[in-house]
């Protein structure tokens, strides 16, 4: 099993070749298999998110020169309260990476989770990634699970319409931080809302962004525990509306929201107030000055997905637009 420090190693090699890619310099020959044979040393999965990205790599060098004399586009890192949602938005290179924490108690233990959605240049999702910041089974703290994740997606087309992807057949008790009746909804409902509340937070982050006095100061003073209005399985798109009372009688809604950047294994809280993010992020007003990450996200706020199950690790994603 792969180390912490392995772990760290291989997100630096992987992170930095990603980034020579849009940036230079050049990657020589062998660098990317000599990337793999470090996975494979230090017994990394072969389903393991690093291979995949490395595979990315390769299709993007491919027909190109040798040589890219352009600055590099350094990644953005954006963090704050948007549309009723405490996140974190990361713009890299062609995708957006979101992020939120749930938090909540179950059998009198508490636990904590982030859930990021992962969008490709046209809006379409790659992946639904879980983090175990403070697991119901202590040893999982810090694992990551991709709960699900789109066969192939480096070499789809960004505008795709049908894609096959890989779930988990066990999935985190944690989600029931999310929504408590999450375990009794049908698999293929259950898949769909777990794509499709990225896409709905997305449209609230846009709406409240643009919404908002462009001279007005941006406050770093931001409110910790905000109010998550995440949608019960099987809500139409229309309930993401601004005008529709979002609110959940019984136990619909989802628990606390935890800020994303809190460090591993501490629980949320009650706090009055609390700088959002970390010194280095950027508020989220200035995604739409994000020449990569504005036109993602304005398209993936007008998506929204259905589900169809294949078998207990497989299904079918469809893309339609919201009405």
């Amino acid at each position: 099993m792969a180390t912490k420090e392995s772990k760290r190693q291989v997100r630096k090699l992987v992170e930095e070749l990603e980034q020579r890619v849009h940036g230079g310099p050049a990657i020589r020959n062998g660098e990317i298999q000599s990337a793999r044979d470090f996975l494979r040393q230090n017994d990394f999965s072969p389903s393991s998110d690093y291979f995949h990205r490395l595979i990315h790599i390769e299709n993007r060098l491919q027909g190109r020169p040798m040589e890219i004399s352009r600055p590099p586009q350094a990644k953005r890192n954006y963090g704050g309260q948007g549309g009723g949602y405490q996140m974190q938005v990361q713009s890299i290179h062609d995708h957006v990476i979101l992020s939120t924490c749930y938090a909540g108690e179950f059998n009198g233990k508490r636990g904590r989770v982030k859930i990021s959605h992962r969008f490709n240049q046209g809006g379409r999702m790659d992946f639904v990634e879980l983090k175990y910041l403070r697991s119901l089974h202590p040893p999982l703290n810090g694992e990551l699970r991709k709960l699900l994740i789109l066969r192939d997606y480096s070499s789809l087309p960004k505008d795709w319409f049908e894609a096959p992807a890989s779930v988990l057949r066990v999935l985190p008790q944690e989600l029931i931080f999310l929504f408590d009746g999450l375990f009794r909804c049908q698999r293929a409902e259950l898949f769909a809302w777990l794509l499709n509340i990225g896409h709905g937070i997305v449209s609230d982050l846009l709406q409240d962004l643009n919404s908002r006095k462009r001279d007005e100061p941006v406050s770093s003073d931001l409110p910790f525990i905000p109010e998550n209005n995440v949608p019960v399985p099987g809500w139409s798109p229309e309930a993401w509306s601004p005008d529709v009372d979002r609110s959940i009688s019984g136990n619909g809604r989802p628990q606390v929201g935890c800020a994303v950047a809190e460090p591993t294994g501490i629980a949320c809280e009650p706090q009055t107030s609390r700088p959002a993010g970390n010194p280095d992020q950027l508020p989220l007003d200035a995604l739409l000055r994000d020449a990569v990450a504005l036109p993602i996200l304005e398209k993936a706020a007008g998506l929204e997905s259905v589900v169809e199950v294949q078998n207990d690790t497989e299904v079918l994603v469809r893309y339609l637009r919201r009405l």
